[in-house]
């Protein structure tokens, strides 16, 4: 039995609206709406949960068969949680028999509306940022940090008593104000140091903080994250080819695996250098919130079990649809 972590450190309360159409500026009265528990990382461990339900389909990952697997991976989930509407959070996330390992902070959990305008198809987020807390993140960075190696199975230089060492670890999400940017780095470090496989999804400073001790084995974001973090670097034209060859020698020069995904465009990706594409899947879409970590749930799935980019990328475009097709974010099925 395998185990696969993720990090969220920008959870957040999510509100889903649906409208038979949707007028600014005017009065709307909405046909439905519905809570649940999310954020990037949180979003991904479901995917990765309801995948561990389903038992494999066929090559091209068309298909699946819902039926329970009794191997495979646990999953959990380490985030910091605002004291102040923690327990909704967490209420969600047990009733999708979700793991998480709450870590509570001063203040609320951010709260995210979906509005879903059925007749033009759209779909508008609002993300609504909760004030930064006015005490300083030391302590709760420690207790974080002691929370996150317990689940990776690590106590101090060696793995915690009768525990696992983690299979992977996926940190996905923008970091708060609250947190320190040498968080990410001590995180990244971890990870590296101690063999875990680590996926990030994030761009910026961040990210670019960390390729020197801890580069992530596999970067996933999407194009307008990719050329907003490593343009300063690429520079020059910005088309597809353009994008493949940047992310190509970006992934040889970093030793490691990076995919950028596109919306409903081709996803261009690199393997230590070695190019590959994905044409996206033409489907009628839904909800489009959760999709690009239903991707990330599936490509790191599959990558775990086969080490096969081609496969990997599939069951990420498969994740990624079957999301879509939902009114819930983060899901392969409603």
């Amino acid at each position: 039995m395998g185990k696969i972590v993720t990090l969220c450190l920008s959870a957040g309360i999510q509100k889903t609206i649906r409208f038979d159409n949707f007028t600014q500026g005017e009065v709307n009265r909405s046909k439905s709406y519905r809570y649940d528990a999310s954020g990037k990382a949180i979003n991904s461990a479901r995917v990765l949960t309801q995948l561990l339900q389903l038992a494999p389909g066929p090559d091209d990952g068309s298909k699946q068969k819902e039926e329970a697997s009794t191997e495979n991976y646990d999953v959990s989930v380490v985030c910091p949680l605002g004291e102040r509407n923690m327990d909704f959070f967490l209420q969600m996330a047990e009733s999708d028999g979700l793991c998480v390992r709450p870590v509570a902070i001063p203040g609320f959990t951010r709260e995210c509306c979906t509005l879903i305008d059925e007749a033009k198809g759209q779909t508008t987020e609002l993300v609504v940022e909760e004030p930064v807390p006015v005490e300083d993140s030391a302590a709760y960075e420690e207790r974080l940090m002691e929370v996150l190696k317990k689940e990776l199975g690590l106590s101090g230089d060696g793995l915690s008593k009768g525990a696992e060492k983690a299979d992977a670890l996926l940190f996905s999400g923008s970091r708060p104000k609250f947190w320190k940017p040498g968080l990410i780095k001590r995180i990244a470090t971890l990870a590296k140091e101690k063999g875990i496989l680590f996926m990030a999804d994030f761009r910026g400073d961040d990210l670019l903080s960390i390729l020197d001790q801890g580069c992530p084995d596999i970067i996933k974001i999407n194009e307008d994250e990719f050329w907003a973090t490593f343009s300063k670097v690429e520079g020059g034209e910005k088309g597809e080819e353009a994008l493949l060859n940047a992310i190509a020698e970006r992934s040889r020069n970093l030793g490691n695996i990076i995919v950028v995904t596109s919306g409903s465009k081709e996803t261009l990706a690199a393997a230590y250098g070695n190019k590959f594409k994905m044409q996206s899947e033409l489907i009628k879409a839904v909800n489009t919130i959760g999709c690009g970590d239903a991707y990330n749930a599936g490509f790191l799935y599959e990558y775990l079990a086969t080490k096969d980019m081609s496969k990997s990328l599939e069951k990420g475009k498969w994740c990624a649809s079957r999301n879509a097709e939902c009114l819930r974010p983060g899901v392969l099925h409603d």
